[in-house]
């Protein structure tokens, strides 16, 4: 645990291993006396050495914290650090080989970063005077990755195998990488106090996925007997997503206090199913199938709701001329068909809305009070929880916030986080395989690597790792509730920019951030995520909307929400508006132009708006949102959908990352499709046509659209 002194952070050192292969703490070296006895110089110590006692050995030996390297021999300091310097780069010269101070041996001199200040342009701006925080925000010292060869969350049995000199196996090493979680972070923002979210656990995980599971059944059955149609494909996850826009509730999962309380992106979605879903169509066969089942359902839901009589007159009059015209006109085309639907629907469309708007409005509101009820209920039992570990949740944070710029953090809770019980791991080939309780959850070994690394860099409260294994399963159990059950449901809610994109914006336009991520599928280690309890752990910033950068260079790849991604313009321009440091968003969004959705409109006539290019459709591909479970050949799809790439700056951001023709063009060639993507999956009950590019996530206009005998829909490429 850490604790606050005069200003400074004192933190647990971390699990490490010896130079004997065992695993341990690192001793002080005076066992008898309270203070360890550093017989080293201050050098030494300020370089994060200290001497420590082997118990095994009974002898001593060197231990840097920063590094996690243990040494027999005394250290010498200006070595070849392979950890921190493989090349041997900023090495000491040996004795006797010393090169003067104004060349390297090849006619070089080595340049300081004094002197690259010095010479900065007249364009260049200064950057912020930014400080480390020393609150208990924030670890001391940079977590190195695991021990080659050591559990960090092995318990006791493991130890004693340990100590009885069995040698370790190997750490898992994946044979591709889609992340680089080396690349530090310039996004700067003010210090900020602990959030006060309950901490996770596995027994309310697991109740809030069970409540969940429920409160989809509902909506299905809701939806079946109200309205006689499925519940739209992935209208629940898109609900989720536009709720927590409006929602001030304590749940980060369920909506529980929302205005107003019915969803505008439920209501729509299901309204426009009514009477019946119309899909894709490629046959004339299927025209002529969807023509008559529509005009059938249009007749049937007039007749058995209280519509008006001139209602009533005008959809029965029009589906008997429907139905006369299909009776005598054998010999008509695909096109004949679909203009027909398209005349029926614009005719009968408003009056059959009239009459089932009450009853979907009732479905949007009993759905939200359910599930506050919900909330309530987990609420209720998490508090019993944390009373009956002696935790309070009451009191306040007495942590004192200084008001300072500093480089951005992961969030952190102000209250304690309880004991966590037992979660068994085991792996199965290439997956992890977690369970509590008889719950199983699985991630490929890849990503549970990457997890692994993840929580020992932003991680402050379990430097021994005993609460990693329970954090891991309530990650991902929480990310697989939010996705639902359905074949390939939801993953469109995680998908992602393929690697090379990534490397192009670090590299040409000093994007070290992503706006909309999750620990599953970020490519840097600082990211914003849907659900900060959980995912602070292992380096979320927190919601991108209560997020508050000064300075930076920022990806975002919103979910294809029309709500959030609204919510999401006005928070760039909030933030480009406030700050005159260098700030830089650059958006990927789907190119929705029939009609086109208010963010896109509102960010092409941005006044921060620098540029503007679009990735023509099948061109470009996507990381699926079920990377962290999927094979290997189905990481990546094909986009359907051209994708509209727009650069919004502030005036110092624009001078610091420019989007000139030749970074574009860079960032252009890294779209090219690899030739590896596949189609996009999802059931063919869905659409006849061609498929959306990711798992479907479909757009559905804001009101009833009257005008096209199809649904607008486009592949969602996102994350949370």
């Amino acid at each position: 645990m850490t604790s606050e002194n005069h200003g400074t952070v004192k933190a647990d050192p971390p699990m490490v291993m010896s130079p004997t292969g065992s695993t341990s703490q690192p001793a002080p070296l005076s066992p008898s006396t309270s203070k360890p006895i550093q017989e080293l110089p201050d050098e030494m110590i300020q370089a994060g050495w200290s001497k420590c006692w082997s118990k095994r050995e009974n002898r001593p030996y060197y231990f840097n914290r920063f590094t996690n390297q243990s040494l027999w021999e005394m250290p010498v300091l200006g070595q070849h650090d392979v950890i921190s310097d493989p090349l041997g780069l900023n090495a000491a010269p040996a004795s006797g080989e010393a090169l003067s101070d104004t060349g390297l041996g090849n006619g070089q001199r080595k340049r300081h970063p004094s002197e690259d200040a010095s010479q900065a342009g007249p364009n260049s701006f200064k950057r912020p005077k930014v400080e480390i925080p020393v609150t208990p925000t924030t670890p001391t010292v940079p977590i190195s990755p695991s021990t080659p060869g050591v559990k960090p969350w092995a318990n006791a049995t493991d130890d004693k195998q340990s100590q009885a000199s069995v040698p370790a196996p190997a750490p898992y090493r994946p044979s591709v990488v889609y992340w680089d979680l080396d690349i530090q972070t310039n996004a700067v923002i003010r210090e900020r106090a602990p959030v006060n979210h309950l901490p996770p656990h596995p027994e309310i995980e697991l109740q809030r996925a069970q409540l969940t599971t429920k409160l989809r059944q509902h909506y299905h059955e809701l939806c079946s007997q109200r309205e006689g149609i499925e519940p739209p494909r992935e209208s629940f996850n898109r609900w989720l997503l536009e709720r927590k826009v409006v929602d001030k509730g304590p749940d980060p999962l369920l909506p529980s206090e929302c205005d107003p309380v019915i969803s505008t992106s439920m209501f729509r979605e299901i309204m426009n199913d009514i009477p019946i879903r119309l899909s894709r169509i490629k046959y004339k066969e299927e025209a002529r199938k969807l023509l008559f089942k529509y005009a059938e359902a249009a007749k049937k839901m007039i007749d058995s709701r209280n519509a008006t009589p001139d209602s009533r007159k005008v959809v029965k009059w029009n589906v008997e001329d429907t139905m006369n015209w299909l009776r005598r006109d054998h010999s008509a085309s695909k096109e004949d068909y679909m203009d027909r639907l398209e005349h029926l629907r614009k005719q009968c469309g408003p009056h059959v809305a009239s009459v089932a708007k009450d009853s979907v409005e009732g479905i949007c509101s009993k759905i939200y009070h359910i599930s506050a009820e919900y909330v309530r209920r987990i609420r209720q039992a998490h508090h019993t929880l944390l009373k009956e570990c002696n935790i309070s949740v009451d009191g306040t944070d007495s942590t004192e916030v200084q008001d300072r710029l500093v480089y951005c953090y992961p969030v952190r809770l102000s209250i304690p986080s309880p004991p966590q019980p037992r979660v068994e791991l085991h792996f199965e080939n290439d997956m992890s395989c977690l369970r509590y309780k008889g719950e199983m959850v699985k991630v490929n070994r890849g990503h549970f690597t990457k997890l692994e690394l993840l929580y020992r860099y932003s991680c402050i409260d379990d430097p021994r790792f005993e609460k990693f294994l329970s954090r891991v399963w309530c990650l991902i159990k929480r990310y697989q509730v939010m996705f639902g059950s359905g074949v390939n449901e939801g993953s469109g809610l995680q998908g992602a920019l393929p690697v090379p994109v990534f490397e192009a914006l670090n590299k040409k336009f000093g994007v070290t951030f992503e706006c909309f991520a999750s620990p599953l599928n970020c490519y840097f280690k600082q990211f914003c995520s849907a659900c900060p309890d959980i995912d602070g752990f292992f380096g979320s910033r927190g919601p991108f909307l209560s997020f508050s950068p000064a300075s930076g260079s920022f990806e975002a790849n919103p979910p294809f929400c029309e709500e959030l991604m609204d919510a999401m313009v006005t928070r760039f321009e909030d933030l480009l508006e406030r700050s005159s440091e260098p700030l830089s968003f650059i958006i990927f969004v789907p190119e929705w132009r029939d009609p086109p959705t208010p963010a896109l409109t509102r960010m092409e006539s941005s006044r921060f708006r620098r540029h503007q290019m679009i990735v023509p459709p099948f061109e470009h591909e996507y990381r699926s949102g079920s990377q962290h479970i999927c094979k290997r050949e189905e990481m990546y799809y094909k986009a359907v959908h051209g994708t509209a790439v727009i650069f919004l700056q502030n005036n110092a951001g624009f001078a610091k990352w420019e989007p000139t023709t030749e970074r574009i063009q860079e960032l252009l060639g890294a779209y090219k499709v690899s030739g590896r993507s596949l189609p996009s999956p999802g059931p063919s009950s869905t659409s006849t046509g061609d498929k959306d590019s990711k798992p479907a996530q479909e757009r559905t206009p804001k009101s009833q659209d009257n005008s096209s005998p199809v649904d607008k829909t486009a592949p969602d490429t996102t994350n949370t």
